[in-house]
């Protein structure tokens, strides 16, 4: 009873530190979809090394951690990005950020603080290369499932969404449009008289000067709407087809974190010590867990004041961000198993070579971490991480959703 009372506790632990970065993923991939040309996308993250390295650079300042990265990272794919691409962002993008960047500073110091940052982006590099290998036969290509799932779709809701949309902008278009103010002009102004036909030939220049065509102020307000409208659909898309499609590896993911919390000791960890044993055990452990780049710190600052090399600590902060049960599965879905499997093969190899570089020049300088440890702090409150958590919910839960979205 104790255990199932401690598990509940780290699911809802767990759901807190996950929710504020997934709803921001969420918004990200959203108004993306909305805003940003899949053209563009395809253009710069499409296929060869070069959209690999941007993938890499691009992701790695961005605040979003192991969960928050899926739904971009599966809207960059849908809109044309490469596997190989994609899967540096996946990388990158979770194993650091400014966030992650300034808690290493505070708790490791700046070894740490410098180091982190480079072997994210050298390991996200060294992933999309390693997954560009697999032949374009054996990449899953998600476009027809895109068809299916996309907001733009003719399916359900998506399809209300996109009539009520064609709707509020026709409704706009009628009360504003310039060419239909003219066709109720020219009907007005049809001649019944002589004298009415001179009256309205008098009269027609003042019409013309006062056209809605000619106003500025008409053309600001319909770009507001088009802003607005383009807004909407991407929220709209955001809380409900892209997150159907995460939900169910979302909810397993922290289930199977939560186990690991739970039952898996830290003392069943250090009894290894360090080196490349505790390493490749390091691996195993972070692979199937949810962790964020930020929350990692102070638990790798823990293993390293217990007695764990730093480098064996690097291990647990690059393959736990980068790797959970809900990343993998929406890899596996997006883009097949052959890529899963170089893209979990680059994670853990480029992990344990820079753990094992990072070991190797601390103990060729003489250079002691804990010296530079401080204690750690909350960087956000848990209530609000526990609100997140409820409105995901509410949102997963079609029939609840309905309510609201309409």
């Amino acid at each position: 009873m104790e255990q199932l009372t401690t598990l509940a506790i780290n699911f809802l632990a767990l759901s807190a530190e996950a929710s504020p970065w997934l709803l921001l993923g969420l918004l990200i991939a959203g108004l993306m979809k909305a805003w940003v040309p899949s053209q563009m996308l395809t253009k710069h993250l499409g296929s060869g090394k070069g959209a690999i390295v941007k993938a890499a650079l691009i992701g790695a300042p961005l605040p979003l951690c192991s969960c928050g990265v899926i739904p971009v990272a599966a809207e960059l794919r849908r809109s044309g990005a490469s596997a190989s691409a994609t899967s540096s962002f996946l990388v990158s993008t979770p194993e650091t950020g400014i966030d992650s960047v300034s808690v290493s500073y505070a708790l490791l110091g700046p070894i740490f603080a410098i180091y982190r940052p480079f072997a994210a982006i050298m390991s996200a590099i060294m992933t999309g290369l390693l997954v560009a290998t697999v032949k374009e036969e054996n990449v899953k290509f998600p476009h027809a499932h895109s068809k299916a799932t996309s907001c733009c779709g003719s399916k359900e809701t998506d399809k209300e969404d996109n009539l009520s949309v064609e709707k509020v902008m026709t409704e706009d278009s009628k009360k504003s449009s310039c060419c239909s103010s003219k066709k109720v002009d020219n009907v007005e102004s049809a001649p019944h008289s002589n004298h009415e036909h001179s009256h309205h030939e008098h009269s027609a220049p003042q019409k013309t000067t006062t056209s809605c065509c000619a106003s500025e102020t008409t053309a600001v307000t319909k770009k507001d709407n088009a802003f607005i409208n383009k807004t909407k659909q991407g929220v709209y898309y955001a809380s409900t087809k892209l997150i159907d499609d995460i939900i169910i590896w979302l909810l397993v993911g922290l289930i199977f974190a939560s186990l690991i919390r739970t039952f898996l000791p830290q003392e069943f960890l250090l009894s290894y010590g360090s080196g490349l044993p505790a390493m490749l055990l390091m691996i195993v452990i972070s692979i199937p867990m949810y962790i964020c780049a930020t929350a990692s710190t102070p638990i790798a600052a823990g293993f390293i004041m217990a007695g764990l090399s730093p480098g064996t600590a690097l291990v647990f902060m690059m393959a736990g961000p980068a790797t959970n049960i809900s990343t993998l599965g929406v890899i596996r879905n997006e883009m097949g198993s052959a890529v899963l499997i170089r893209y979990l093969l680059g994670v853990s190899i480029s992990a344990i070579s820079f753990a094992l570089l990072l070991d190797f020049v601390l103990n060729f300088y003489d250079i002691n971490i804990t010296d530079q440890m401080q204690h750690s702090h909350e960087v956000l409150p848990q209530w609000f991480g526990l609100a997140c958590a409820g409105l995901i919910a509410f949102l997963s839960i079609k029939p609840l959703r309905r309510l609201l979205i309409k």
